[in-house]
């Protein structure tokens, strides 16, 4: 049982973390010089501030699926809809940096929003666990929200 749940553990790491490496090299290969001539609010944080919080929300997004998934006597429709929540999250950055499509990036994270809160109704019901660590990836995607709403607005 402990080998069948670390495996598990690993795989959904390294899928999790698939979806963050992919996002990562569109943000890498076309921020710039597109991103610094963007009108920004003063809400923006550094950009040193992004990796560091995305690999800790990536963290905690790989051990909730993990956990519900061995709480849940493995829903296949929960790693379904965990999997098509990964899509559009690593879609945001093909979206923002590679099209600027700014406005299209900002349906995305409605959906990705959507999308949290449909997965956090059923880690609630699976693992208490899985629900909280998604507490912290819900907030900073609305705080995410505000951000794009903002660059839409002001470019």
């Amino acid at each position: 049982m402990f080998k069948n749940k670390f495996l598990s553990f690993f795989i959904f790491l390294f899928v999790t973390f698939s979806a963050s490496f992919v996002g990562s090299i569109a943000t890498i290969s076309s921020k710039e010089p597109w991103y610094s001539s963007l009108n920004k609010s003063g809400l923006n944080p550094p950009d040193w501030v992004f990796a560091p919080v995305w690999t800790t929300l990536y963290l905690f997004m790989a051990i909730a699926i993990w956990s519900a998934w061995h709480k849940n006597y493995k829903d296949f429709n929960l790693i379904f809809v965990y999997l098509i929540h990964l899509f559009f999250n690593t879609t945001w950055s093909i979206v923002f940096f590679i099209f600027h499509n700014i406005f299209a990036a900002l349906i995305n994270l409605i959906i990705i929003i959507a999308l949290i809160i449909y997965l956090m109704i059923r880690y609630k019901k699976i693992s208490n666990l899985s629900f909280m660590l998604m507490i912290p990836y819900l907030l900073w995607c609305v705080y995410a929200l505000i951000l794009n709403t903002s660059l839409y607005l002001l470019n």
